[in-house]
Protein backbone atom coordinates (compact mmCIF):
# COMPACT_ATOMS: atom_id res chain seq x y z
CA UNK A 1 0.00 0.00 0.00
CA UNK A 2 1.04 3.63 -0.43
CA UNK A 3 0.11 6.89 1.24
CA UNK A 4 -0.47 8.50 -2.18
CA UNK A 5 -4.13 9.51 -2.77
CA UNK A 6 -6.13 6.73 -4.40
CA UNK A 7 -7.31 8.85 -7.32
CA UNK A 8 -7.98 5.98 -9.70
CA UNK A 9 -10.03 4.01 -7.17
CA UNK A 10 -12.02 7.06 -6.09
CA UNK A 11 -12.78 7.95 -9.68
CA UNK A 12 -14.04 4.56 -10.87
CA UNK A 13 -16.08 4.13 -7.69
CA UNK A 14 -17.77 7.52 -8.13
CA UNK A 15 -18.53 6.85 -11.78
CA UNK A 16 -19.78 3.31 -11.04
CA UNK A 17 -22.37 4.76 -8.68
CA UNK A 18 -23.74 6.99 -11.46
CA UNK A 19 -24.44 4.21 -14.00
CA UNK A 20 -27.77 2.44 -13.64
CA UNK A 21 -28.25 -1.26 -14.38
CA UNK A 22 -30.80 -0.36 -17.06
CA UNK A 23 -28.18 1.68 -18.93
CA UNK A 24 -25.99 -1.38 -19.42
CA UNK A 25 -28.76 -3.92 -19.96
CA UNK A 26 -28.78 -5.58 -16.53
CA UNK A 27 -32.28 -6.57 -15.33
CA UNK A 28 -33.21 -5.27 -11.89
CA UNK A 29 -34.67 -7.90 -9.59
CA UNK A 30 -35.74 -6.84 -6.11
CA UNK A 31 -34.36 -3.95 -4.07
CA UNK A 32 -30.78 -2.85 -4.69
CA UNK A 33 -28.96 -1.48 -1.65
CA UNK A 34 -26.21 0.34 -3.55
CA UNK A 35 -26.52 3.21 -6.05
CA UNK A 36 -25.48 2.46 -9.58
CA UNK A 37 -23.67 -0.73 -10.52
CA UNK A 38 -22.22 -3.31 -8.16
CA UNK A 39 -18.46 -3.99 -8.32
CA UNK A 40 -18.97 -7.48 -9.68
CA UNK A 41 -21.24 -6.13 -12.43
CA UNK A 42 -18.60 -3.66 -13.57
CA UNK A 43 -15.98 -6.41 -13.53
CA UNK A 44 -18.18 -8.78 -15.55
CA UNK A 45 -19.01 -6.16 -18.17
CA UNK A 46 -15.35 -5.07 -18.45
CA UNK A 47 -14.12 -8.66 -18.78
CA UNK A 48 -11.94 -8.66 -15.66
CA UNK A 49 -12.17 -10.57 -12.39
CA UNK A 50 -14.18 -9.17 -9.51
CA UNK A 51 -11.14 -9.52 -7.25
CA UNK A 52 -8.96 -7.50 -9.63
CA UNK A 53 -11.57 -4.75 -9.90
CA UNK A 54 -11.83 -4.64 -6.10
CA UNK A 55 -8.04 -4.15 -5.91
CA UNK A 56 -8.35 -1.22 -8.31
CA UNK A 57 -11.00 0.50 -6.23
CA UNK A 58 -9.11 -0.10 -3.00
CA UNK A 59 -5.84 1.18 -4.44
CA UNK A 60 -4.02 -2.14 -4.13
CA UNK A 61 -3.36 -2.08 -7.88
CA UNK A 62 -2.76 1.32 -9.44
CA UNK A 63 -1.26 0.51 -12.82
CA UNK A 64 -3.81 -1.36 -14.92
CA UNK A 65 -3.23 -1.81 -18.63
CA UNK A 66 -4.64 0.61 -21.18
CA UNK A 67 -6.93 -2.18 -22.37
CA UNK A 68 -8.42 -2.58 -18.88
CA UNK A 69 -8.90 1.17 -18.51
CA UNK A 70 -10.58 1.46 -21.89
CA UNK A 71 -12.91 -1.43 -21.00
CA UNK A 72 -13.81 0.34 -17.75
CA UNK A 73 -14.40 3.58 -19.65
CA UNK A 74 -16.84 1.76 -21.94
CA UNK A 75 -18.74 0.18 -19.03
CA UNK A 76 -18.83 3.43 -17.06
CA UNK A 77 -20.08 5.29 -20.15
CA UNK A 78 -17.28 7.85 -20.09
CA UNK A 79 -17.03 10.42 -22.84
CA UNK A 80 -13.78 11.40 -24.56
CA UNK A 81 -12.65 13.89 -21.89
CA UNK A 82 -13.46 11.54 -19.02
CA UNK A 83 -11.74 8.61 -20.73
CA UNK A 84 -8.58 10.67 -21.24
CA UNK A 85 -8.68 11.61 -17.55
CA UNK A 86 -9.06 7.94 -16.54
CA UNK A 87 -6.07 7.00 -18.69
CA UNK A 88 -3.98 9.70 -17.00
CA UNK A 89 -4.95 8.41 -13.58
CA UNK A 90 -3.95 4.88 -14.53
CA UNK A 91 -0.62 5.92 -16.02
CA UNK A 92 0.83 6.69 -12.59
CA UNK A 93 3.41 9.38 -11.92
CA UNK A 94 6.68 9.52 -10.06
CA UNK A 95 6.46 10.44 -6.39
CA UNK A 96 7.53 14.01 -5.86
CA UNK A 97 8.01 16.32 -2.95
CA UNK A 98 5.09 18.62 -2.34
CA UNK A 99 6.04 22.14 -3.31
CA UNK A 100 4.54 25.51 -2.65
CA UNK A 101 2.39 26.57 -5.60
CA UNK A 102 4.22 29.03 -7.83
CA UNK A 103 2.64 32.38 -8.54
CA UNK A 104 1.04 32.53 -11.97
CA UNK A 105 2.25 35.51 -14.01
CA UNK A 106 0.56 36.65 -17.20
CA UNK A 107 2.99 37.31 -20.10
CA UNK A 108 3.29 41.09 -20.58
CA UNK A 109 2.13 40.97 -24.19
CA UNK A 110 -1.02 39.09 -23.25
CA UNK A 111 -1.74 41.53 -20.40
CA UNK A 112 -1.46 44.40 -22.90
CA UNK A 113 -3.76 42.59 -25.32
CA UNK A 114 -6.43 42.13 -22.65
CA UNK A 115 -6.35 45.84 -21.85
CA UNK A 116 -6.52 46.84 -25.52
CA UNK A 117 -9.40 44.55 -26.56
CA UNK A 118 -12.73 46.35 -27.12
CA UNK A 119 -14.56 43.31 -25.75
CA UNK A 120 -14.85 41.90 -22.20
CA UNK A 121 -11.69 39.87 -21.70
CA UNK A 122 -9.72 38.28 -18.89
CA UNK A 123 -7.02 35.71 -18.24
CA UNK A 124 -7.84 32.74 -16.00
CA UNK A 125 -5.15 30.70 -14.30
CA UNK A 126 -4.94 26.99 -13.67
CA UNK A 127 -7.01 27.28 -10.49
CA UNK A 128 -9.59 29.58 -12.16
CA UNK A 129 -8.10 32.69 -10.55
CA UNK A 130 -8.55 35.95 -12.48
CA UNK A 131 -5.00 37.02 -13.38
CA UNK A 132 -5.71 39.92 -15.75
CA UNK A 133 -8.91 41.69 -16.79
CA UNK A 134 -10.08 44.75 -18.70
CA UNK A 135 -12.56 47.40 -17.60
CA UNK A 136 -15.40 46.21 -19.83
CA UNK A 137 -15.22 42.72 -18.31
CA UNK A 138 -15.45 44.27 -14.84
CA UNK A 139 -18.44 46.30 -16.01
CA UNK A 140 -20.05 43.04 -17.10
CA UNK A 141 -19.40 41.50 -13.66
CA UNK A 142 -17.65 43.20 -10.73
CA UNK A 143 -16.34 39.75 -9.77
CA UNK A 144 -14.19 39.87 -12.89
CA UNK A 145 -11.33 41.44 -10.97
CA UNK A 146 -7.71 40.47 -10.46
CA UNK A 147 -7.39 38.15 -7.47
CA UNK A 148 -10.95 36.82 -7.66
CA UNK A 149 -11.56 33.10 -8.14
CA UNK A 150 -14.28 32.01 -10.55
CA UNK A 151 -15.18 28.86 -8.62
CA UNK A 152 -15.44 30.66 -5.30
CA UNK A 153 -17.60 33.40 -6.82
CA UNK A 154 -20.11 31.17 -8.61
CA UNK A 155 -20.69 29.00 -5.52
CA UNK A 156 -20.42 31.53 -2.71
CA UNK A 157 -21.45 34.95 -4.06
CA UNK A 158 -25.22 35.48 -4.48
CA UNK A 159 -24.61 38.55 -6.66
CA UNK A 160 -22.59 36.47 -9.12
CA UNK A 161 -25.23 33.73 -9.10
CA UNK A 162 -27.90 36.32 -9.93
CA UNK A 163 -26.01 37.25 -13.10
CA UNK A 164 -26.31 33.72 -14.47
CA UNK A 165 -29.75 32.16 -15.08
CA UNK A 166 -29.44 28.53 -14.05
CA UNK A 167 -26.12 29.17 -12.33
CA UNK A 168 -26.15 25.63 -10.94
CA UNK A 169 -25.55 24.25 -14.44
CA UNK A 170 -22.75 26.73 -15.02
CA UNK A 171 -21.23 25.73 -11.69
CA UNK A 172 -21.36 22.05 -12.62
CA UNK A 173 -19.47 22.78 -15.82
CA UNK A 174 -16.87 24.80 -13.92
CA UNK A 175 -16.29 21.99 -11.41
CA UNK A 176 -15.81 19.47 -14.21
CA UNK A 177 -13.45 21.86 -15.96
CA UNK A 178 -11.51 22.50 -12.76
CA UNK A 179 -10.97 18.77 -12.21
CA UNK A 180 -9.73 18.51 -15.79
CA UNK A 181 -7.43 21.52 -15.29
CA UNK A 182 -5.73 20.27 -12.11
CA UNK A 183 -5.58 16.69 -13.40
CA UNK A 184 -3.86 14.23 -11.11
CA UNK A 185 -2.35 16.87 -8.79
CA UNK A 186 -4.66 16.11 -5.87
CA UNK A 187 -1.84 16.89 -3.43
CA UNK A 188 -1.37 20.42 -4.81
CA UNK A 189 -1.71 22.73 -1.76
CA UNK A 190 -3.90 25.22 -3.65
CA UNK A 191 -6.24 22.47 -4.85
CA UNK A 192 -6.56 21.10 -1.31
CA UNK A 193 -7.23 24.58 0.08
CA UNK A 194 -9.82 25.59 -2.52
CA UNK A 195 -11.70 22.28 -2.61
CA UNK A 196 -11.73 22.13 1.18
CA UNK A 197 -13.08 25.66 1.53
CA UNK A 198 -15.82 25.16 -1.06
CA UNK A 199 -16.80 21.71 0.22
CA UNK A 200 -17.45 23.15 3.68
CA UNK A 201 -19.17 26.34 2.51
CA UNK A 202 -21.26 24.95 -0.37
CA UNK A 203 -23.13 21.63 -0.17
CA UNK A 204 -23.87 22.02 -3.89
CA UNK A 205 -20.15 22.15 -4.70
CA UNK A 206 -19.50 19.19 -2.40
CA UNK A 207 -22.05 17.07 -4.24
CA UNK A 208 -20.65 18.01 -7.63
CA UNK A 209 -17.05 17.34 -6.58
CA UNK A 210 -18.03 13.89 -5.32
CA UNK A 211 -19.33 12.97 -8.79
CA UNK A 212 -15.82 13.24 -10.30
CA UNK A 213 -17.19 14.76 -13.51
CA UNK A 214 -14.48 15.78 -15.99
CA UNK A 215 -14.92 18.07 -19.00
CA UNK A 216 -12.80 20.43 -21.04
CA UNK A 217 -13.66 24.13 -20.78
CA UNK A 218 -14.66 25.00 -24.32
CA UNK A 219 -16.22 28.06 -25.85
CA UNK A 220 -19.97 28.37 -25.42
CA UNK A 221 -22.88 30.80 -25.52
CA UNK A 222 -23.56 32.45 -22.18
CA UNK A 223 -26.56 34.40 -20.92
CA UNK A 224 -25.99 37.21 -18.44
CA UNK A 225 -28.75 39.03 -16.53
CA UNK A 226 -27.08 42.39 -16.05
CA UNK A 227 -28.64 44.73 -13.45
CA UNK A 228 -28.17 47.81 -15.66
CA UNK A 229 -28.73 46.74 -19.28
CA UNK A 230 -30.77 43.57 -18.88
CA UNK A 231 -30.22 40.17 -20.45
CA UNK A 232 -27.27 39.68 -22.81
CA UNK A 233 -26.43 36.63 -24.88
CA UNK A 234 -22.67 36.48 -25.40
CA UNK A 235 -20.34 34.01 -27.05
CA UNK A 236 -17.47 32.96 -24.80
CA UNK A 237 -14.18 31.99 -26.42
CA UNK A 238 -11.34 30.31 -24.50
CA UNK A 239 -7.82 30.38 -25.93
CA UNK A 240 -4.72 28.84 -24.35
CA UNK A 241 -2.03 31.41 -23.55
CA UNK A 242 1.18 30.43 -25.32
CA UNK A 243 4.14 29.98 -23.00
CA UNK A 244 2.03 30.06 -19.83
CA UNK A 245 0.84 26.55 -19.01
CA UNK A 246 -2.65 26.45 -17.56
CA UNK A 247 -3.54 30.05 -18.43
CA UNK A 248 -6.52 30.81 -20.65
CA UNK A 249 -7.57 34.00 -22.42
CA UNK A 250 -11.36 34.34 -22.10
CA UNK A 251 -13.19 36.74 -24.43
CA UNK A 252 -16.92 37.49 -24.54
CA UNK A 253 -18.48 38.81 -27.75
CA UNK A 254 -22.05 39.31 -28.98
CA UNK A 255 -23.46 38.41 -32.38
CA UNK A 256 -23.00 41.43 -34.69
CA UNK A 257 -26.06 43.63 -34.94
CA UNK A 258 -27.86 41.90 -32.09
CA UNK A 259 -29.61 43.50 -29.15
CA UNK A 260 -26.84 42.15 -26.96
CA UNK A 261 -24.30 44.02 -29.08
CA UNK A 262 -26.21 47.24 -28.44
CA UNK A 263 -26.36 46.57 -24.71
CA UNK A 264 -22.65 45.79 -24.55
CA UNK A 265 -21.92 49.02 -26.43
CA UNK A 266 -24.03 50.85 -23.84
CA UNK A 267 -21.93 49.35 -21.05
CA UNK A 268 -18.76 50.37 -22.87
CA UNK A 269 -20.02 53.95 -23.35
CA UNK A 270 -20.48 54.28 -19.59
CA UNK A 271 -16.81 53.60 -18.91
CA UNK A 272 -14.69 56.63 -17.95
CA UNK A 273 -13.30 58.42 -21.01
CA UNK A 274 -10.02 56.94 -22.13
CA UNK A 275 -10.49 53.68 -20.20
CA UNK A 276 -9.06 50.84 -22.32
CA UNK A 277 -11.18 47.76 -22.89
Amino acid sequence: MTDEPNLLGSYVRARRELVTPEQVGIPVLGVRRVPGLRREEVAMLAGISADYYLRLEQGRDRNPSVQVLESLARVLRLDEDATAYLLRLGAGRPRRRRRRARRETVPPGVAQLVTALPLPALVEGRYFDVLAVNALATALSPRFSVGANRLRDIFLDPAEQALHPGWEEAGAGMVAGFRSSVGTDADDPRVIELVGELSVASPHFSRLWARHDVASCDGAAKVVDHPRVGRLRLNRERLDVSGAAGQTLVVYHPDPGSGSAEKLALLASALPTGTPG
